[in-house]
């Protein structure tokens, strides 16, 4: 059985194809329920990372004609990586990476943090309009509107779980920044205001689904407010990932004592909705965990702590939706995590990494076992992605 011919066909709905030997039964009973819905375009589509989530698996892509499913882009809206080759190596600098990574994580909110000076950016200003202007942005999108005080706060802070500021080398020995953050609390909040609209929508025109999969029919003005939020949402994500890039790179000619220059940038959401063109409709797709990996896009796809990450390069495949896995993927959850690797597997499992964090038993979940192998997501995903870069881990900052 080749990757593309991997296909099943639930009792009720669309096929659902995947990249993967096998999908775990929690995933697997989420793909059928997408497949049910009454929007639910041509097949869903799990790439080799795909595990369960909330409603929609991780690693989940999945077109919707006529609606838009907030808990199907998720509550980190716009969470995604920016990866960035500088031009000196890693043997340049070999004894300083510690002190960076401790630098960084003194000098970058992370976990709950925000900053306690205001930042300023574009991405900032689109939600703090005075007058006229204020009225019509909390009639179009009402949640950024309202939280407009906090957001300067939010951008450029790194959050906790699985993101993280990672310095890794390529295999010519170059250094890169590797950075992976989301929308932050606004994002959270604009995601569950409108899930809980989707959810009273479809309670009150009798919906026989859980909760979960509540939708918003496009002709209605909640989905439109949600599209526009959810835009803004990814806006500030990536903004937010920038922000942190550069002073990142401050940090580093500080730290080394010499100019440090981009040479490369690839920049890569994976949550979020998008209208596309597929098998000859325009259609709504929804990537929850998984990147848009068109012909010849460069795309980011991180391992787990420890283990190696990969810039790649789409292949445009059109049964995946033009997409790729977004990084190795969990086979375990968090609190089995926790229950099943100790302190000292951990330190094993991540070899001579340095890492950088608040609390280091907040982060056990996080450690390489937690994780698929990602050497074995990128072989399922050839069809999908060509790798381009083998990045090898030498410091990490985590929140």
């Amino acid at each position: 059985m080749t990757t593309r011919e991997r296909e099943f066909h639930p009792t009720e709905g669309i096929p659902i194809q995947f990249y993967l030997d096998e999908v775990e039964s929690g995933a697997r009973e989420q793909a059928e329920w997408c497949a049910k819905l009454p929007h639910a375009f041509h097949h869903i589509a799990l790439m080799p990372d795909a595990h369960q989530g909330y409603a929609m698996p991780v690693g989940g892509v999945m077109a919707l004609k006529g609606a838009v499913m907030p808990n199907a882009v998720g509550v980190d809206i716009g969470c995604g990586m920016v990866a960035a080759q500088t031009d000196i190596t890693r043997h340049d600098v070999r004894s300083e990476f510690e002190l960076l990574a401790e630098t960084i994580l003194h000098s970058i909110p992370v976990g709950f943090e925000w900053h306690k000076e205001p930042q300023e950016d574009e991405v900032v200003e689109r939600v703090q309009a005075k007058g006229k202007r204020k009225a019509a942005l909390k009639q179009r999108m009402p949640i950024a509107a309202e939280h407009a005080d906090e957001v300067p706060y939010q951008l450029g802070t790194l959050g906790g779980g699985n993101h993280f500021i990672e310095f890794q080398s390529d295999q010519d020995g170059r250094l890169w920044v590797m950075l992976h953050s989301g929308s932050r609390n606004i994002g959270y909040t604009i995601a569950n205001h409108y899930h809980k609209l989707a959810k009273e929508y479809c309670q009150s025109h009798g919906s026989s689904f859980p909760g979960d999969y509540a939708y918003l029919p496009l002709d209605l003005p909640e989905a439109q407010r949600y599209l526009d939020e959810m835009q803004w949402a990814m806006d500030f994500a990536m903004q937010n990932r920038l922000h942190m890039l550069e002073r990142v790179f401050e940090i580093m000619e500080a730290v080394f004592s010499r100019p440090v220059r981009k040479t490369m940038e690839v920049r890569t959401h994976h949550n979020y909705a998008a209208w596309e063109t597929h098998f000859g409709e325009r259609v709504l797709v929804h990537r929850k965990g998984a990147v848009r990996a068109l012909d010849g896009e460069t795309v980011t796809i991180p391992g787990s702590m420890g283990t190696c990450s990969y810039i790649g390069r789409g292949k445009g495949f059109a049964d995946s939706f033009t997409s790729c896995s977004h990084g190795a993927g969990r086979c375990m959850g968090r609190l089995q995590a926790k229950r099943e690797i100790s302190r000292d597997d951990f330190h094993r499992q991540i070899g001579n990494v340095i890492v950088a964090t608040p609390k280091m038993n907040n982060i056990i979940d996080e450690a390489p076992a937690a994780y698929k192998d990602i050497e074995d997501v990128m072989q399922k995903q050839q069809h999908l992605v060509e790798p381009l870069y083998r990045l090898e881990p030498i410091a990490v900052v985590k929140g």
